[in-house]
């Protein structure tokens, strides 16, 4: 018996009191109209008249009650229909019936039974700014008899950026070049990967640290790419590529269709027993590292005869040559469109009449075959159909080419003081994984070191998780969720825990900038239910 079983019973627990906190500060202007509200969700402190929205569009005055517009998103492991319909909440400023009671919420019954089904997320969750007052949503649920309490918000993050992943070879740009969106720098190319190349796009230095117009597009592109919505970025020196998650990107008004299969010395390796015996020399070009396959260790493991071929290029170890052209659009991520132009010469006495060569990228798109005449030149002839197979099987273990977005935030401030009276004992109680971080219920990676940086991807979140502050700064959906009586130690706000039931039923605990109505979402395939797991540490 632990003592968490002492609160066992969710629909006997007490519901605390929720109005021992001021939520409104008194107004800065005592001349503002009576049928403005000021929005005290972010540090514009907007005065909203009677029907309007604030800067954000995030929230509203409705019949005087400030209001968060969107509904607050509820995963469920499974749901009946794929309906989107809105559930209004039982309060001030939601929709009602024809009769003016509240509609009932006919998908939900109120049985606690399948509480560890729901999950409250952070999406339309609206947010506690300044973070004096407990976070809007502190639910508690019952997980495989364990009583669970997640902490809910939308972050308000001035520290955050986005970390691209673009599966390319083209050259988009050399590292440190600036990223420019609608002509502002935005961010920079970083180091290129496997098969991608990275871009960081946002940071406080953008946001905050320059103009008002570069802050303003840095935020815009933040939103849109977090939001899974295209967005054009030019990169000086480089290529113009369109980025959206989940989508292949375009290079220069051209959509890739491949991410290489390796480097050239790994495309060598993969392929050389299917190679020896119909090709006398096999040259895989690579910006990174090109293959040559009868000088590679794999060549010389299956015993393959050297051809005499003579590489332009630095030569690493033995078949492996750096630099042996410029980055560009070419063959291979090079700017080559002549593969031959790579190839000093050829051995006397060693290359041969006849020999029969096979120059290809690490994507096989680009694929040339050739002989060698008397004089030792390489001519090109058609491509025999067994060395057409081997080609084509390159470009089949190709991976689709996609662009990936991370987002990535600093989870620390004031945004933990919504979580518990002594916020140091959240970041404690996450790295000993008493304590999961989720970010509109997708895995959050949790960086090492202090303080609380996540790293989420986008495609795990619910569509449109992110919105903007004018500030200005990105808003993005957070929980934390962990035991009753770990949240009790950590200093939480215990008073403000209320039973899923009654989130389900009224919505968060205030009613200051409170979401209206509720709407059901199925939880992403690919993503943990995230109560009873552990943080995703680094």
């Amino acid at each position: 018996m632990t003592e968490h079983t002492k609160t066992d019973g969710l629909p006997g627990m007490d519901v605390m009191p929720m109005d021992a906190v001021a939520t409104r500060a008194p107004l800065r202007n005592d001349k503002v109209s009576v049928p403005k509200v000021e929005c005290n969700a972010c540090p514009v402190l907007c005065q909203i008249s009677e029907g309007r929205t604030g800067a954000c569009d995030r929230y509203a005055n409705r019949a005087g009650t400030l209001v968060r517009v969107d509904p607050v998103v509820l995963l469920r492991r499974a749901v009946e229909s794929n309906a989107t319909a809105l559930v209004p909440f039982a309060r001030p400023g939601a929709e009602t019936t024809a009769n003016g009671a509240p509609p009932a919420a006919p998908d939900w019954d109120g049985d606690l039974l399948l509480a560890d089904e729901v999950f409250v997320t952070g999406v339309g969750s609206s947010t506690t700014y300044p973070d004096y007052k407990p976070a809007p949503f502190i639910v508690g649920s019952k997980v495989r008899g364990v009583d669970m309490v997640t902490v809910v918000t939308e972050g308000i993050f001035s520290y955050c950026s986005l970390k691209i992943k673009i599966d390319t070879d083209r050259f988009l740009g050399a590292e440190q070049a600036n990223v420019r969106y609608k002509g502002e720098v935005v961010g920079h190319v970083t180091t290129a990967e496997y098969g991608s190349q990275m871009l960081s796009l946002g940071g406080v230095h953008h946001l905050t640290g320059g103009s008002k117009k570069e802050g303003r597009l840095t935020l815009e592109l933040m939103q849109l790419l977090g939001n899974k919505k295209p967005a054009e970025c030019l990169i000086d020196g480089g290529a113009g590529i369109v980025i959206q998650a989940g989508k292949a990107p375009i290079v220069n008004g051209v959509e890739e269709q491949r991410m290489r299969v390796g480097c050239g010395s790994a495309a060598v390796g993969i392929f050389a027993r299917q190679f020896a015996g119909v090709a006398d020399e096999v040259v895989v070009v690579d910006d990174h590292i090109t293959g040559v396959l009868t000088q590679h260790q794999a060549g010389r493991c299956l015993d393959m005869a050297p051809s005499g071929i003579e590489m332009r290029g630095r030569k690493s170890t033995p078949g492996r040559y750096f630099q042996v052209a410029n980055p560009g659009n070419g063959w291979g991520g090079t700017d080559i469109d002549d593969p031959l132009s790579i190839i000093e010469g050829w051995e006397a006495g060693v290359a041969r009449p006849g020999l029969r060569l096979l120059m290809t990228s690490t994507t096989g798109e680009h694929a040339q075959w050739y002989v060698l005449d008397n004089a030792l030149q390489a001519i090109e002839q058609p491509m025999p159909e067994e060395v057409r197979r081997i080609v084509e099987r390159i470009g089949e273990n190709c991976e689709p080419s996609l662009c990936t977005v991370l987002f990535l935030g600093g989870a620390g401030g004031s945004l933990r003081a919504g979580v518990s009276e002594n916020p140091v004992l959240l970041t404690r109680a996450i790295k000993n994984a008493l304590v999961n971080v989720t970010c509109g219920g997708a895995p959050a990676y949790v960086w090492p070191g202090g303080g609380i940086t996540v790293m989420v991807d986008v495609m795990r979140m619910p569509d449109n998780s992110f919105g903007t502050v004018p500030t200005p700064a990105i808003v993005a959906p957070i929980e934390f969720s962990m035991r009753l009586d770990d949240y009790a130690a950590l200093g939480g706000h215990t008073a403000s825990v209320f039973p899923l039931e009654q989130a389900l039923s009224r919505g968060a605990w205030q009613d200051d900038g409170a979401p209206i109505a509720r709407q059901w979402q199925t939880i992403d395939a690919a993503n943990p239910w995230p109560l009873a797991q552990p943080p995703m540490l680094g």
